[in-house]
């Protein structure tokens, strides 16, 4: 009998998927925008550059309004940028911090294209009021901040929407802004976030993917720990990015380094701080399970279902899938068959309904994991049934190699 493995589907980040899941066309501009594109998704806070101006009053109902947007208080952020926009209409930080409530209702939902064309037509009105400063002062930093920091995120939706040319082309034009506001302003904390996610990434994706490295001989190299000391500086001393920052370190942490527990410990303080920000939920979930915490993994996901059925901001029916899978397989580690089924099933139940056109890697390992509970509960016949099914399903990293071998030799826990 083979043993079966406990473990989950994978997360959202594009490191983790298979190279057989990307459309051949796309590969390359692919891994490309994850190089240049990650390197300036954040990298254009406004830094000590607000810091420096209107007695830091800018500044403290900025930081209020980014705290607001970070909690999924988008009425509040609403108001409270509004304010900002008033206090200077002709700055882009306002309208750029609006279109920041925008990315967060599509972050929290990310499936969801309702509000696309409202992001890129409030970014592109940020780029043109930067391009009209700059017109004015070429050297205008703030300007320059902005406009990367747009373009940048303009770029990151276009990765999501799996319009990989257009997202390389923005991390492109962006990159050579954060470059120029990193030496117009060097001592700006904020800015090691997008210097640091260039030096990461420009040295680990290569080594994660050898086969692009001759799309990357004209990028420059990169330096693995230099970038994780950046964005570590980036989040500990950053004005503005700091939160970003340590979302993206305790990505790089669980997805790359695979050291979980400085992942969970990142994650649990930013749930500590922002207690309605479903995201930052779930890595705290997801770091436990990887751990093998088995208690705190039901403990994380069990509130996320509450909130889910209370539907509480952000704990959409995608959420609540996830929270279903991971229940499951805690309960697989804890040797409770019989409980784990039960959410599996569940699971499987929520994607036939969010699955609108082929199977998310939850439904595929949802359906191995069943198959390895039947095989468990000495169920051969459902068990075989189960891994039939996989087989029939796109594959999701191994899993028809794993469904392969459960049909030769029964699971075993």
């Amino acid at each position: 009998m083979r043993k079966c493995r406990v473990g989950g589907p994978g997360g959202p980040m594009p490191g983790r998927a298979s190279r057989r899941g990307w459309p051949a066309v796309s590969r390359g501009s692919l891994r490309l925008a994850v190089v240049v594109v990650m390197a300036v998704l954040a990298a254009a806070s406004p830094g000590e550059v607000l810091a420096r101006q209107d007695g830091g009053r800018f500044e403290e109902v900025a930081r209020k309004g980014i705290g607001e947007v970070y909690n999924l208080q988008f009425e509040q952020a609403e108001k409270t940028f509004t304010e900002l926009t008033a206090m200077r209409p002709h700055d882009p930080a306002g309208p750029f911090f609006l279109a920041m409530i925008t990315w967060w209702r599509i972050l929290i939902d990310i499936d969801n294209t309702r509000y696309d064309d409202e992001f890129f037509g409030s970014l592109d009105r940020v780029v043109d009021m930067c391009d009209s400063l700059l017109d004015r002062n070429p050297g205008d930093v703030n300007a320059i901040f902005f406009k990367g920091g747009a373009i940048g995120f303009i770029g990151r939706l276009k990765f999501h929407r799996n319009d990989y040319l257009a997202a390389a082309n923005a991390g492109r034009k962006a990159l050579p802004l954060v470059q120029a506001a990193a030496e117009l302003d060097p001592e700006n904390t904020d800015i090691q976030l997008g210097t640091g996610m260039y030096d990461y990434y420009a040295e680990v994706i290569p080594e994660e993917y050898p086969w692009l490295k001759p799309l990357l001989l004209f990028v420059p190299r990169g330096d693995r720990q230099r970038g994780l000391r950046e964005i570590t500086a980036a989040s500990e001393k950053g004005r503005y990015a700091s939160v970003e920052a340590a979302f993206f370190l305790m990505q790089i942490y669980f997805y790359y380094e695979k050291d979980y527990g400085k992942a969970l410990a990142i994650a649990e303080n930013l749930f500590a701080r922002f207690p309605d920000n479903m995201l930052f939920h779930r890595y705290v979930g997801r770091c436990l399970s990887s751990l093998a915490d088995w208690n705190g993994t039901r403990t994380a996901f069990e509130e996320i279902v509450r909130r889910a059925s209370a539907g509480q901001r952000g704990y959409t029916r995608n959420v609540e899938r996830e929270a279903e899978y991971y229940l499951g397989v805690s309960l697989m580690g804890a040797r409770d068959y019989d409980g784990a089924l039960r959410h599996l099933l569940r699971c499987d139940e929520l994607s036939r309904t969010l699955d609108t056109q082929e199977a998310s890697g939850f439904m595929i390992m949802a359906n191995l994991k069943i198959g390895n509970v039947y095989d468990i509960l000495g169920k051969r016949e459902l068990a075989l049934e189960q891994y039939r099914k996989v087989l029939g399903m796109k594959e999701f990293k191994d899993s028809h190699t794993q469904a392969e071998q459960y049909l030769k030799t029964p699971a075993l826990y």
